[in-house]
């Protein structure tokens, strides 16, 4: 079911009323696996060009495809992890079309009969949304090669390394209606097939790239004509993309025109969509069942074999973390984002107070990445090592302030929390006479702050402040606060 509680805000205002944005996404994953759909070839990414090529990439005379079960099992494995119907028979058909990078002159992928059918995925957005996206299939196919234009003036040069990977397309229900709900959808599904391990979701290197397809409608209107954005790699550009489209076509259908149903390329220099080619249908490619491949037939037993092996997936990870560490709706989503960070979370809150070890992980650790520009798996700071500051902040040890030091410390050098500690004088001090001293040295050089704080008693934090500096920052904030509340008489 979608929630949407403010629905209103998602429709555009243009010169003659309100718009609704209608947006279906078909997302491109590589399946992650060391040969090709068909043939034996590396599909390690980066070779130099042509040298990852079987004579059955290079459509040799005679060369006939021949199934690769670790990307089947990997599409039934996605379809699964997509709540999605698995279909236990399939065929694989041809898609004729030319193009310079296609050596077959078609491309076998699936059509009428896919590995997987419908689905759903669940997206929670910033606004605290929740909305159920339909999943209409997934299927597989090869990839195409690549042809590359900046390598001679006159001619163009194509690389096959890339033709014949396996390549699995999700196909979603046109339910998105917000650039914000597109974006929020392709990080879902990214996350869900990263947990996976069926598709490492770099969208850098092509591994994950989308074709968005927007139409615009007057609210309740049936749909309207849709243009469709190719090979879109980078989660803000889709967003960026939709935008432009949607007032594009706004634009047009209120200065009287027609939307020409068509392939559009997105500049994202210029911030714009311009046009690449009529949009081709179904019934263009002239789709028919692949001669040299059986149809793929499974049983119950296989499935549910695949199924059991499933890892915990995101909306699963999520619940238990707000369950099991009474974590926020947020703070859990933002923690499962991505498998690495949920695993390192976990690791750091393992016997400990979990919302504690949340913030840390969040405010302090993420802060410090993202500030340096690494990710998780590059931290300086291990879980292990976390979890020891946390440690020595519980038992009194050190204090919050000293802990961010300690952190810093360990950031740029490492070592032992404790041992750091130990070495460098760092515990916070419990003494109380030694901070009833401060106090009342304080308290006597300052009989206008005292009376302040006796009618005002948040002017008690001056105090705390000026006894926290004296003592270096080591004096336990608890000790000072209970100690001049007494001798403030507050």
């Amino acid at each position: 079911m979608n929630v949407r509680t403010n629905n209103a805000s998602k429709l555009l205002k243009g010169a003659t009323g309100d718009w609704e944005v209608v947006i279906g996404m078909e997302v491109h994953a590589q399946v992650t696996s060391r040969a090709k759909l068909f043939s034996g070839a590396s599909t390690e990414f980066g070779g130099a060009p042509n040298s990852h090529v079987s004579l059955v990439d290079a459509a040799m005379p005679g060369m006939l495809p021949v199934i690769n079960e670790e990307c089947v099992r990997q599409a039934i494995r996605t379809g699964l992890g997509l709540k999605a119907k698995i279909n236990f028979k399939s065929v694989f058909d041809r898609k004729n079309y030319f193009y310079p990078d296609l050596p077959q002159g078609y491309q076998i992928s699936q059509y009428k009969s896919p590995v997987v059918g419908e689905g759903a995925v669940t997206v929670d957005l910033e606004n605290g949304d929740t909305v159920t996206i339909g999943i209409e299939r997934l299927h597989l196919e090869q990839d195409a090669g690549k042809s590359l234009h900046d390598r001679h003036r006159a001619y163009s040069f194509v690389d096959l390394n890339r033709s014949g990977v396996a390549l699995m397309e999700i196909v979603s229900k046109p339910d998105l209606r917000s650039a914000d709900e597109a974006k929020a959808f392709i990080a879902k599904v990214r996350s869900i097939l990263r947990y996976l391990g069926t598709c490492d979701g770099d969208m850098e290197k092509g591994s994950l790239r989308a074709d968005v397809n927007v139409s615009v409608r007057r609210p309740g209107e049936p749909l309207g004509t849709r243009c469709e954005i190719k090979n879109m790699n980078s989660i803000s550009f889709i967003g960026d993309a939709i935008e432009h489209e949607a007032r594009r076509q706004i634009d047009v259908l209120e200065e009287g025109g027609s939307v020409e149903q068509e392939t559009r390329l997105y500049d994202p220099n210029r911030k714009q969509t311009r046009p690449m080619r009529t949009k081709e249908e179904a019934h263009d490619y002239r789709y028919f069942p692949d001669p040299d491949l059986l149809p793929l037939e499974f049983d119950t037993a296989y499935v549910e074999g695949l199924r059991k092996n499933l890892p915990e997936l995101p909306d699963e990870k999520r619940a238990r973390f707000m369950r099991d560490f009474s974590l926020s709706a947020y703070d859990a989503g933002v923690l499962v984002a991505e498998r690495e960070t949920a695993d390192y979370f976990e690791k750091v809150a393992k016997g400990r107070d979990g919302k504690a070890a949340a913030n840390w992980v969040i405010n302090e650790l993420f802060g410090r990445l993202n500030k340096e520009g690494k990710d998780i798996v590059s931290s300086p700071v291990s879980a292990a090592q976390l979890g020891q500051v946390l440690d020595l902040i519980k038992d009194g040890t050190i204090s919050g302030k000293i802990a961010k030091d300690l952190f810093e410390v360990i950031w740029n050098e490492g070592g032992d929390p404790r041992a750091i500690v130990e070495r460098r004088g760092m515990k916070q001090v419990t003494d109380v006479g030694a901070i009833e001293k401060v106090v009342d040295e304080i308290i006597a050089k300052n009989p206008d702050k005292v009376a302040d704080a006796k009618s005002n008693p948040k002017a008690i934090g001056w105090f705390v402040g000026q006894v926290m500096k004296s003592s270096g920052g080591k004096a336990s904030p608890q000790a000072v606060n209970d100690i001049l509340k007494r001798k403030l008489g507050l």
